[in-house]
């Protein structure tokens, strides 16, 4: 069975952990050299529970400094902790910025993220004149007042099976860029626009990438029409800025 164990004889399950974080002060979730990652944190935090090394894994490999409502992990140990206690044991543990909101047994071919279906992010623009300061880790501020009607003329374009390649993050070398989106939608509340979208699944920086689009139409700079264009060219230099990753959420994963 997978995972690692200090008694190979010991039966071993598979946990399944929901958790939330701010990942402002994470280079992403992914573990990487030089920089603290928040699989790291999370991996450390169960060595000292287990009492060994363990590897876990993720719906979703999130971005530096973007953030999750509800990021799903799981990972094989042995039944030391009754899942009704986990978050507790764990949260006892983390710091403040990460937080496990639940946890339980699967079958043992559950796999967090090839068994994922889809996933639901929101990204979130303060449009106000200046910044809002409580929001400064969770939304990105743009002073150019947005026209909602044209954004969401062209986010239609986007809506259902493409090649996406466009807004894919230049450099990236995932060959198959054809994803689907089933929403894209925005609204405006006061001085923010909260977009949300799903999809079966998204390419590096894809969601930034479109959100940096959509707003250089919401400034006049793009034509609505043209994003039909940008998506046949195939070409990231032909679509619009990147959003910064602070106004990007993870809200929910789909099995």
């Amino acid at each position: 069975m997978p995972g690692n164990t200090n008694n190979k004889a010991e039966k071993q399950v598979n946990y399944r952990v929901t958790l939330s974080y701010d990942g402002t002060n994470y280079s992403g979730f992914q573990i990487q050299e030089n920089a603290l990652a928040i699989q790291e944190v999370l991996e450390s935090c169960l060595q000292k529970l287990f009492g060994h090394p363990l590897r876990i894994t993720a719906a979703g490999r999130t971005d530096a400094g973007t953030h999750a409502k509800e990021q799903v992990i799981n990972f094989f140990a042995a039944p030391l902790i009754p899942p009704a206690r986990l978050p507790l044991a764990m949260n006892g543990i983390l710091p403040w910025d990460i937080v496990v909101t639940g946890a339980g047994m699967d079958k043992e071919s559950f796999d967090a993220r090839r068994d994922a279906s889809g996933k639901f992010y929101s990204y979130t623009i303060d449009n106000g004149k200046y910044p809002d300061v409580f929001w400064r880790r969770f939304a990105w501020h743009v002073y150019d007042s947005l026209e909602i009607q044209p954004m969401r003329e062209a986010a239609a374009f986007l809506v259902g099976e493409h090649d996406f390649q466009a807004f894919q993050a230049a450099g990236s070398a995932m060959e198959n860029t054809v994803r689907r989106i089933d929403r894209l939608t925005m609204e405006r509340e006061g001085r923010f626009i909260r977009f949300e979208v799903e999809g079966n699944g998204f390419l590096y920086k894809m969601i930034r990438n479109i959100v940096g689009t959509l707003v250089e139409v919401g400034c006049s700079r793009k034509r609505p029409g043209e994003m039909k264009d940008i998506l046949k060219s195939r070409d990231r230099r032909a679509a619009g800025i990147t959003a910064p990753a602070r106004g990007l959420c993870l809200e929910e994963v789909f099995y």
